[in-house]
């Protein structure tokens, strides 16, 4: 594994403006650091508002602005500073040396064009293959994302698919070529079992043919312990822990790790027919709790944890890579939480 980071993201903080008068902007994103490296699959997991999809959305420059922007932060691909490239450099390496599959296929396609034109776009755009070619690898790649018949859904338009075959069309152009970087936005959401192990086994092919480096992001505790090499634990906007993905599965240091965790049923029948819940729900980011965000749901708040705002820090006795942020997280050592 080389040692230069593939991507490496610093302090990455992303506010939308608001319409409240009491506060002008929300921050989704807050303070985010990590490194990612060729042929490394990282997994973003939390609930829905903590912050993964926009996480993604700001590596790409994909966020609207207005509302939103970029407040601060230091993105490097490739040792290229993203934040800093001009459009016309971004709309070259978007597509191409990065691409993302987005998470709802509905409003990421063009209606008004057939499904062989956009993917046949996508090369145009990137790739300049000679023509007589271009069809045919249009059509290769959705033969590739399990589709029947892909002479004749080249022809057809989004509205006469389903929403799993919008889905792996979807897949098909982010992997069409062959990026270097891929963020996965809850990629087999909408496909049954045995299309989405398809579509896992083909990630894993291309990222071990090229190195292809993978952001996942995805609810799926299961897809993130089949795939992920590390994992980061996102609530609120924030790192809230991160591992690597059996170290966190087997000893998770946060309360929402554990939560999360607890939450998937097991084949054991551990949770005697009643799965466990986090109490509560997630934080309204433009007012936020004073102290640690998850202390207002937490089963081990202590008093300081609504006063001060826990830093994300390696916990002694388990390792450098383990990082927690909880005050509590030595607590909770040596205690497992095995998934079967």
């Amino acid at each position: 594994m080389k040692s230069e980071p593939l991507l490496s993201v610093r302090k990455l903080s992303v506010v939308f403006e608001t319409h409240r008068a009491d506060k002008e902007t929300v921050r989704a994103v807050d303070n985010v650091s990590f490194d990612l490296r060729e042929g490394e699959t990282l997994g973003l997991v939390g609930e829905s508002g903590s912050g993964k999809t926009v996480t993604s959305l700001a590596l790409m420059r994909l966020i609207p602005n207005p509302p939103g922007r970029i407040e601060r932060g230091d993105v490097r691909f490739k040792r290229m500073n993203l934040l800093h490239l001009p459009e016309k450099d971004m709309r070259r390496i978007r597509g191409s040396e990065m691409s993302m599959i987005f998470q709802d296929p509905m409003t990421s396609l063009n209606p008004l064009l057939t499904i062989g034109r956009q993917l046949t776009e996508v090369l145009e755009v990137h790739k300049a293959p000679p023509r007589r070619e271009i069809g045919a690898r249009a059509v290769a790649s959705l033969g590739d994302v399990g589709i029947p018949n892909p002479e004749r859904i080249v022809r057809s338009y989004p509205h006469e698919l389903s929403g799993g075959m919008r889905q792996r069309v979807m897949i098909a152009m982010a992997l069409l070529c062959e990026p270097d970087l891929l963020f996965a936005d809850e990629p087999t959401t909408a496909l049954d079992v045995t299309i989405q192990a398809q579509i896992l086994e083909l990630m894993r092919d291309l990222q071990e043919k090229r190195g292809m480096a993978i952001v996942l992001i995805t609810h799926d505790l299961g897809v993130v312990a089949g795939m992920a090499d590390r994992v980061h634990v996102m609530y609120a906007g924030r790192l809230v822990e991160t591992a690597r993905t059996m170290p966190l599965f087997n000893t998770p240091l946060h309360p929402y790790t554990r939560g999360l965790l607890n939450s998937v049923p097991t084949l054991t029948g551990d949770h005697e027919g009643k799965l466990a819940t986090i109490d509560g729900q997630p934080p309204d980011l433009a007012a936020l709790p004073p102290g640690c965000a998850f202390a207002p749901r937490c089963a081990y708040v202590k008093d300081r944890c609504t006063k001060e705002d826990p830093r994300l820090v390696s916990v002694p006795g388990i390792g450098p890579r383990h990082r927690s942020a909880c005050f509590e997280a030595e607590s909770f050592l040596p205690g497992e939480l095995k998934i079967t």
